[in-house]
């Protein structure tokens, strides 16, 4: 009897797959060893070096928010302020609730003598460390928990003949309605915030906005900015060499900024 011969085409696709497979293991040996030889670069103090790596690193095996909490602290050793914030700020909307760049972003921002731009009351800050604390998958996963659990509940005050079990369904139900609406506004929230891309952070050591989208005359001049602070970006114009952006700071005050002053989150 003889042997069941492989294909010329089946042997060429076990070969193909092997190579593949070859070259994705070495990809990821070779970005975990870019991230162990950034970090020892580090804690040698050789931060230019570190920073380098690490960003060689993020193109091989693409951005996560404990990698880009790594170049901030890199980017802060250098003394860059706004690079620093910019990272923090993405590694937050990669990951909500990440302390570690929540923690260094604050550090960094109060060095700088930045103020909180949290939210601008205590119900505001609250609201938005609470929703902060998961991702926007996360949020959802917990809705669609809750929203079952809501089904079993109402079946119980529906189906159940004791009155004690009745009570448990019934109150039961209230909470878990409250809670499938806090999950899907909390999805809902992180989601818009990861997606929009419609805040910056400003990047020029003073940026001087304008009344105007155009270079302020001195009577045009609506107020200055320092490095680091954040602004909500609206319309944009573009007026010769210069796209002009209209900014919003979080106190209210509004005003366009060249596009060249400021990095997008």
């Amino acid at each position: 009897m003889n042997p069941i011969k492989s294909s010329p085409m089946n042997e060429n696709c076990l070969r193909w797959a092997s190579v593949l497979l070859c070259l994705l293991a070495f990809a990821t040996m070779s970005a975990s060893a870019l991230t162990d030889r950034a970090a020892k670069a580090y804690d040698q103090e050789l931060y230019t070096e570190a920073l380098k790596l690490y960003q060689q690193a993020e193109q091989q095996e693409g951005t996560s928010a404990a990698l880009l909490v790594n170049i901030g602290d890199t980017y802060y050793r250098l003394k860059d302020t706004g690079h620093a914030i910019v990272s923090y700020e993405r590694a937050l909307l990669l990951d909500p609730g990440n302390s570690d760049a929540r923690n260094n972003l604050s550090f960094v921002r109060q060095k700088a003598g930045l103020p909180d731009e949290s939210g601008t009351s205590i119900l505001g800050i609250w609201a938005d460390q609470a929703v902060s604390c998961f991702a926007s998958n996360t949020w959802a996963v917990l809705a669609i928990t809750s929203f079952l659990a809501l089904l079993l509940a109402v079946a119980l005050y529906v189906f159940a003949h004791r009155v004690l079990l009745r009570k448990v369904g019934f109150f039961g139900a209230i909470v878990l309605l409250a809670a499938t609406i806090l999950a899907n506004v909390g999805a809902f929230v992180t989601h818009h915030r990861a997606t929009r891309h419609d805040t910056g952070i400003v990047m020029a050591q003073k940026a001087t906005l304008g009344t105007s989208p155009r270079t302020p005359g001195p009577s045009e001049v609506a107020f200055e900015l320092p490095q680091g602070r954040k602004v909500a970006l609206g319309d944009s114009v573009r007026v010769g060499q210069n796209l002009w952006l209209h900014a919003t700071t979080p106190d209210g005050r509004q005003a366009w900024i060249n596009a060249a002053d400021i990095e997008i989150i």
